[in-house]
């Protein structure tokens, strides 16, 4: 790192001039970039395969969830009356005119009373529409409503209703923001808490540099997106979680930077000094964040692997420009931004090492009402469920969310929004009576229609009780799959609970493994970072149960709806969105390492240098507390921006964000990291031999390792059993 720096020093205008050009052609390229990313969804299995024979059959359905219209006739007047079913039956035909390649399934096709309501008076039809790649698409509600409205007699009231028109449409007391817009909030947030904490014009610099990495990152996400593809969701990420990550990166080396100068340091040597810690620590932090992201690459899910790629080069771009354009600025404005200087750096806080001090002295209590607030926060996780928020979380208002109630309050449950689709080779009409009998299921159609039955196949549409996206339609589909698949004239069963079950096994199949791995990982690096294994083995031993802890927060909010409505406005979800834990884990479990790394890492040096434990805890949070408390509100500021988006997904990651970072800061770093290093004592700083020649540590660095930890006098816990302690001789 001192020759890193050295060097940055050296050719000062060569490196600002190169992230300065690098950041004007992310400003010109980003709305190229932006344009580039894909929303497709592909991912292994049976319910894709089939999914993508139908839409390539039928030219409908698929992965598509079909709209519903829904007809409400006058007072007086029955559905079922043949008169009646033959107009209904000519409004939703006439569909077929309007809308090329639609595939339709209603009461005049299949006489099967489930398209009706309890009181007669409301009918409703599924029209399958072409597919489009990915998610959303155009609305074609208005187009429907027009269509079936004027083929109607007049006196009928028509409402679309459907999956995507719920998911579209705003719930009621939540207006979504712009990506800019949700950036700018973080940004002044941010400004406002560095503001509190540098009392200077030193505030802007941390911004500065996360608006430069944001672009830079845009502009080698972009070369990326000439290669292969890269989902939105990247586009996000960048925005937000790169811009506090940057921040956060650029307050720890500024913080350490200015204590540096209060020491009597001259502005070049104290860069060097700052850098040569701080840089060092944000170093091994950015690796931390991109290990976990690299859980994302191995995934067989095309757009989550894509987020792979995108999200692991948001830390590295962050570390590259703190560690090179950021020394190169104080090195020359530095001092000069450094006005009013309100306040100083010449000591430790006066808050934070006080409480590290109470912490050491009571560290039994503190472990204990540390580990009991977890526990207390892990217990929900375990009912946690995963699919996707249930219709009574997408839009609580407006006309999708009404022709849906008027559904419901007739007796149709509200499964009828995600159906699955059975492609047949033979037998539509055997395959349907015998899902019909599958537990769970609502109703089972064969229509004999022509756009049912193509090139010698067949579908049979299965609407489950509960939709599909949610804990009981799961158990259905899996059902439905259990019974029809072994049947040798059912090619597939597909639709969206199909694919959800199959996004189960392709994703959390091997999640354990997964998890050991980039745990191992993780450890490995910090033990070389720490110089310790049970420093390095606490950490990520906490890193997964501050996760759980989030896991257990996400569940409480939004599944069981403890705060979802208040908050939000939205009902709770009855499931967790599918791919949401997997983000959560991919990048908290780098984003609060961070905090680890900055706390323990100031410990370490405090240690090495007075060979005092009371003093390197004290020490170590002191100078570091108010940085974690400051980074994690940046931090949670982001995630804030990112809830006040309109989707819901998004609003539940941003949860989950949001409260891992502020568990793992506040309880795990600044309660239980203290009383832990206070309560193992000496153990904390054994390194064995072996593992540190493993690990390449310099064998000055494992001497000392072992030395100050076998003459410490002053332990948290002294014991006669004294722990072996080994070193590189």
């Amino acid at each position: 790192m001192t020759a890193l720096t050295r060097f940055v020093l050296r050719h000062k205008a060569l490196v600002a001039l190169f992230w300065v050009v690098l950041a004007a052609v992310g400003v010109m390229t980003i709305s190229g970039t932006t344009h580039r990313m894909t929303n497709t969804f592909s991912m292994p299995g049976q319910a894709f395969t089939v999914d993508n024979q139908i839409a390539s059959q039928y030219g409908n359905g698929g992965s598509q969830a079909p709209y519903l219209p829904v007809i409400t006739v006058p007072a007086g007047q029955k559905v079922t009356d043949p008169a009646v079913a033959a107009a209904t039956g000519r409004a939703f035909a006439a569909l077929a005119r309007a809308i090329p390649d639609v595939r339709i399934a209603d009461y005049a096709t299949t006489h099967n009373p489930a398209f009706v309501t309890r009181d007669g008076r409301s009918t409703f039809a599924l029209v399958y529409t072409a597919p489009v790649a990915g998610f959303g698409g155009p609305n074609l509600g208005p187009v429907l409503q027009r269509t079936v409205t004027a083929a109607g007699p007049a006196g009928w009231h028509v409402g679309i209703t459907g999956a995507q028109l719920l998911e579209n449409g705003q719930p009621s007391s939540s207006k979504g923001t712009g990506i800019m817009a949700e950036a700018m909030i973080g940004s002044v947030g941010a400004l406002v808490i560095l503001a509190l904490v540098f009392a200077s014009f030193l505030a802007l610099l941390p911004l500065v540099i996360g608006g430069i990495s944001v672009l830079a990152t845009f502009v080698v996400v972009g070369g990326l997106t000439e290669v292969t593809g890269v989902s939105q969701i990247v586009e996000f990420l960048i925005a937000l979680i790169g811009l506090g990550v940057a921040i956060d990166y650029s307050l720890l080396v500024v913080s350490r930077w200015r204590e540096e100068r209060a020491a009597g340091r001259d502005n070049t040597a104290a860069v060097t000094e700052a850098m040569n810690h701080a840089g060092r620590a944000v170093v091994f932090s950015g690796l931390t964040v991109a290990i976990g992201l690299l859980s994302m690459i191995v995934l067989p899910v095309p757009m989550l692997r894509s987020v792979g790629y995108g999200g692991v080069l948001v830390p590295l771009v962050s570390v590259a420009v703190s560690i090179t354009l950021l020394p190169v600025i104080l090195a020359t404005i530095g001092p000069r931004l450094d006005w009013p200087r309100l306040r100083t750096e010449r000591r430790a806080s006066r808050v934070f090492s006080a409480w590290a001090r109470g912490v050491y002295r009571h560290r039994w209590l503190a472990a204990l009402a540390g580990l009991g607030i977890l526990a207390a926060l892990m217990l929900p996780a375990l009912s946690l469920h995963l699919g996707e928020p249930g219709s009574s979380a997408q839009a609580t208002s407006g006309p999708a969310h009404n022709a849906l109630v008027t559904l419901t309050d007739g007796g149709v449950p509200s499964g009828v929004l995600t159906p699955a689709e059975v492609l047949t080779s033979a037998a539509p009409g055997a395959v349907a009576a015998q899902a019909a009998r599958v537990p769970g299921v609502y109703a089972a159609v064969a229509p004999a229609t022509p756009d049912y039955q193509r090139d010698g196949s067949a579908i049979v549409t299965v609407i489950p009780s509960a939709e599909s996206s949610v804990p009981a339609g799961q158990t259905t589909i899996s059902g439905l799959e259990h019974t029809l698949l072994g049947r040798p004239d059912v090619i597939g069963v597909g639709g969206d609970g199909a694919s959800l079950i199959d996004f189960d096994h392709a994703v959390y199949g091997d999640f354990p493994l997964m998890l050991a791995i980039i745990s191992v990982a993780t450890f490995l690096l910090l033990t070389r970072a720490f110089r310790s294994v049970l420093l390095a083995a606490k950490a990520v031993v906490f890193n997964l149960i501050s996760l759980t802890a989030a896991y257990g927060v996400l569940t409480w909010v939004w599944q069981d709806g403890h705060g979802s409505h208040a908050l939000w406005g939205i009902p709770a979800t009855g499931a967790i969105t599918m791919w949401v834990p997997l983000m959560v884990f991919a990048f908290l479990f780098g984003l609060s390492m961070d905090y680890e790394v900055f706390i323990l890492t100031r410990i370490r040096e405090a240690y090495d240098t007075s060979g005092d434990a009371r003093h390197a805890v004290t020490e170590g949070l002191g100078r570091t507390g108010r940085l974690v408390t400051s980074a994690a509100a940046i931090l949670m500021l982001s995630f804030l921006s990112m809830s006040t988006g309109p989707q819901t997904d998004l609003k539940i990651l941003a949860t989950g964000l949001g409260a891992g970072i502020l568990i793992d800061a506040v309880v795990v770093r600044c309660l239980l990291v203290p009383a832990l290093v206070a309560l193992f004592g000496r153990a904390n700083w054994w390194l064995p031999s072996p593992l540190a020649r493993l690990l390449r540590i310099p064998a000055a660095a494992a001497a000392s390792t072992a030395s100050a930890a076998g003459s410490v006098a002053e332990v948290a816990a002294p014991r006669t059993d004294a722990l072996t302690v080994t070193g590189a001789r």
